[in-house]
Order: C-alpha cells, then sequence, then structure tokens
C-alpha cells in the first residue's frame, strides 16, 4: 500500500502543472463574475432591483440546477470530518434526511410560494402573515444564512498552503470573496457557479474513483476501519441521530432555496431544478462520504478536519491535483458569495426601510458587514464547523419550521402577532434548555426538538384563544 503522510507539506507536492490548472480554473472563475456585472450594467443602464436580486426571475434550468447545487456544498471540510470520524453516518445525516427534505421542498411548496411573487423568503412570510412577521423571520434567517462555516472552510484551506494561522488565513480569504460578491449580484454568482458546479462535482468523483483503483473497493474499507463506521448511526445515540433529520427540514425554511425558487422562470424550472439537484447531490456525498473513509483507512492518525485534502492530493497525480484542489476552493467559494450575498440582502431588503433599498451603494455595505460579522462569529466558534450547524440550524429550524408549514397548509388565517410571538417563545424555552438542562440523558433531547414544541403549541394555543374571544 502506498505511504501517505498524516501532514504533509502541500507547497512541496504541488507542481507547476497543478498550480497551472488551479490558477486557470480561478481566472476562469473570477472572469465570468465580472462578465455578469458588465452584462448587467450593460442591459439594465441602471441599478435594477429584482434583477440584482433575483436575476428578474428569468433563471433557467441548467443555471438553476449548477448555482443550487453549488450553493449547497462550501462546508466540505464540515461533512468529510464527520466522515473522517463515523463513516457512512455521514451520508445518513447530512445525506438522506436532506433529500426527503428535498422531495418535499419540490413536490408541495413550490407551487404555493411562487404564487406569491415574493422576493425573499422574509418578504413571503410577510405576506402570508404580516409585517411583524416578515421582520421577526428576517432576523432568525440573517443568522441562519451567516457564512460562519465556509469562512472557517475558507480559512482552513488557505491555512493548508500558506503556514498562516486560521485566523489570518480567514481573514484573506473573506477579502479576496468579498472583493467580487458584491460585483453584479445574483446574475454574477449565477455564473460563476457554472463553473464551480463542474469542477467541483469533478474533483470528488475523480477522489473516489483513483481510491477504488488504488485501494480496491467495499472490502478494502471493511477490513481497515471498525464496524461502527458501517452503522447508520455510528456510536450515536438514536436520537442524536434524528435530530440532524429535523435540522434538514430547515431546508423547507431556508432561503437559498426560496431565493433560486423566487428567481426562476416558471414553477416547472423550480420543480425539475430540486429534482435534478438531488440526484447529483447522492452522487456528490456518496463520494466525499467514501473518500473520506478512505482516508481515515489510509492515515488513520490524520487531522479529521484536514484529512480529506491531505489524502486526495497525495492520491491523485499531476495536473489532477490542482484540478482537485479548484475544485475544494470552488465548493467553498460558491456557498460562501451566495451567503454573503442573500445574508447583506436581508439586511438591506428585509431589514431596512424601502428608501434604501434602491440604493446600490447600501446593498455593498450590507455585503461587507456580513463578512466582517461572519469571521467574528467564525473566531468565537473557534473553527468549530458541526457546532455552527447545529447551533443555528437548530434555531432557525426550531423557530421558523412549524409556522411557516402550518402558513402553507392551513386553511385557517394566523395572525401577525401569533407568528411573531410562536417564533420567539421558542426561540426562550430553546435558550434555556440549553442553558438548564439538568442531566446529560435530558440534554441529549436537543433543544431543536423544544423550539419545535414550544413553536406548535403557542401558534395553535393563541389561534384558538382568538376564535374564542371573536366567537359570540
Amino acid at each position: 500500500m502506498p505511504f501517505f503522510e498524516n501532514s504533509p507539506d502541500l507547497l512541496s507536492i504541488l507542481t507547476w502543472l497543478d498550480w497551472l490548472v488551479f490558477f486557470s480554473i480561478l481566472v476562469i472563475t473570477i472572469a465570468f463574475v465580472f462578465y455578469g456585472g458588465l452584462h448587467l450594467k450593460k442591459e439594465t443602464k441602471q441599478f435594477d432591483l429584482i434583477d440584482h436580486l433575483i436575476m428578474g426571475r428569468r433563471l433557467t434550468t441548467p443555471f438553476f440546477i449548477a448555482t443550487l447545487v453549488a450553493t449547497w456544498y462550501g462546508g466540505i471540510f464540515g461533512v468529510t470530518q464527520i466522515a473522517f470520524n463515523k463513516g457512512i453516518y455521514n451520508f445518513i445525516t447530512q445525506g438522506v434526511f436532506w433529500y426527503i427534505a428535498y422531495f418535499i421542498f419540490a413536490l408541495f411548496l413550490v407551487d404555493k410560494i411562487t404564487s406569491y411573487k415574493a422576493v425573499t423568503l422574509p418578504d413571503l412570510i410577510e405576506k402570508m402573515f404580516g409585517p411583524k412577521s416578515g421582520k421577526v423571520a428576517a432576523i432568525f434567517n440573517f443568522f441562519n444564512v451567516l457564512p460562519i462555516a465556509y469562512v472557517i472552510s475558507l480559512g482552513l484551506f488557505i491555512k493548508s498552503f500558506s503556514g498562516f494561522g486560521l485566523n489570518t488565513s480567514m481573514i484573506l480569504g473573506l477579502i479576496c470573496v468579498l472583493s467580487y460578491s458584491v460585483w453584479g449580484g445574483l446574475r454574477s454568482i449565477v455564473l460563476s457557479d457554472m463553473i464551480q458546479f463542474f469542477v467541483m462535482c469533478t474533483g470528488v468523483f475523480l477522489v473516489i474513483g483513483f481510491s477504488v483503483s488504488t485501494f480496491g473497493g467495499i472490502s478494502f474499507l471493511k477490513n481497515s476501519l471498525p464496524p461502527h463506521y458501517f452503522s447508520l448511526t455510528s456510536d450515536e445515540t438514536l436520537l442524536q441521530t434524528l435530530i440532524w433529520g429535523f435540522i434538514a427540514l430547515s431546508t423547507l425554511v431556508d432561503p437559498n432555496f426560496y431565493q433560486r425558487c423566487f428567481a426562476a422562470k416558471d414553477t416547472i424550472t423550480a420543480k425539475k431544478g430540486i429534482l435534478f439537484s438531488t440526484a447529483i447531490w447522492i452522487l456528490f456525498d456518496l463520494s466525499t462520504t467514501f473518500g473520506a473513509m478512505y482516508a481515515k483507512a489510509v492515515m488513520p492518525q490524520a487531522n479529521a478536519g484536514e484529512a480529506y485534502l491531505y489524502y486526495s492530493t497525495q492520491l491523485l497525480p499531476n495536473g489532477l491535483r490542482g484540478f482537485f484542489l479548484a475544485g475544494i476552493l470552488a465548493t467553498i467559494l460558491s456557498t460562501l458569495d451566495s451567503y454573503l450575498f442573500l445574508a447583506g440582502t436581508t439586511l438591506t431588503y428585509d431589514l431596512s426601510n424601502e428608501r434604501n433599498r434602491e440604493n446600490p451603494i447600501f446593498h455593498y455595505i450590507g455585503v461587507i458587514f456580513v463578512g466582517v460579522l461572519s469571521l467574528s462569529f467564525a473566531n468565537f466558534f473557534e473553527g468549530n464547523i458541526k457546532l455552527v450547524w447545529k447551533t443555528l440550524g437548530s434555531y432557525s429550524a426550531g423557530c421558523l419550521l412549524f409556522p411557516v408549514l402550518i402558513g402553507h397548509f392551513s386553511k385557517r388565517k394566523f395572525s401577525d402577532e401569533s407568528f411573531m410571538a410562536s417564533c420567539l417563545f421558542a426561540a426562550f424555552t430553546m435558550t434555556l434548555w440549553q442553558v438548564l438542562a439538568p442531566t446529560e440523558w435530558i440534554k441529549e433531547l436537543d433543544s431543536l426538538y423544544i423550539g419545535v414544541l414550544t413553536s406548535s403549541f403557542v401558534l395553535i394555543g393563541l389561534n384558538k384563544l382568538s376564535r374564542q374571544k371573536s366567537s359570540p
């Protein structure tokens, strides 16, 4: 079996051909970003808010698939870290649970949400419930789409090559992304996603292909890894495994999905786009999960957060190594720039007054502010991507999931105040649960469950109260 170092010097491994391929792809991606911005300025002559935020609702199926797939995978070091430590548990918690949510979204929500002609998710909630609900939803969604995990991922990537500390690497990466994220709106992001989509998918497929040809198939992994790597729950409890299923349902209130659906030219485009994207995600998740498991089998003492990167760069031949690294970077950038843009939109469209919405400078400042805030939170979480996902994902799903779904599917009209109260009570009880849960056994009942239960009881209870008061 070939020898792989646990922490190799990547600069000594890379050849001139790797760098040529890497920078060629990076230049092409940046060119597409600026092309999108120039095309927008040439076409509109002046700032067009709807075109800037949702491409004037003209997103076609191929672009829809590329931007949705690319945007969803910026935390590649997070999922490969889970797979390195726990095996196919990663495919269940970061894959299967989410596919169920995607199908629900495509089959049951797309028709409902597109009829509102909204621009953002909080805008949709405001039209469903009222202005107070829209503001509360905007606050929860702002923290949900803060790209903290992806700032960390980019920092880890740069740290692997530069020798800088994680904080310095995050700052340098964020400055580079901010320099183009404010340019051209959603159109530039979608165009860059086309390149990033191709590169990131091809890169992870190459790793799994070379892994099988070099070491063998599933029998090699079974002989090299502990049995729990092939258990659906690994060494976690059932409750801790199922919590990811509830977090996956946060897709049903995820602003990225709503933004792409609002930008699609029609409902058929959105439905087909989500279903085709899901098929690609299945292949991608299988590749990253088993790729990280090969890394564990070959480099068992490696650092879990960087093992997949180190393994892949030592596995692939010259040229393809550079292509893979460009794919890793594309995976991170495609999500980071989208989340920066979306969080900035939440600030400048959903949480500001109408007078400022048409000011492009205001939107640019919003994106920069989001970048600085994300960097601050990245330091607070000390680079722990999994903790970021569970904390912020839990609050968003726990507080918004039930109220939004009942708004979609219930024939009864719920008041603005009821929606707002249910979300705020849910956030309060979730925080109390995390702080005051008296025993480890009770703490295993994740606060997300508490949030969903609280929001449902409060919303239904307030609705019954208002109906009793209004009845003679």
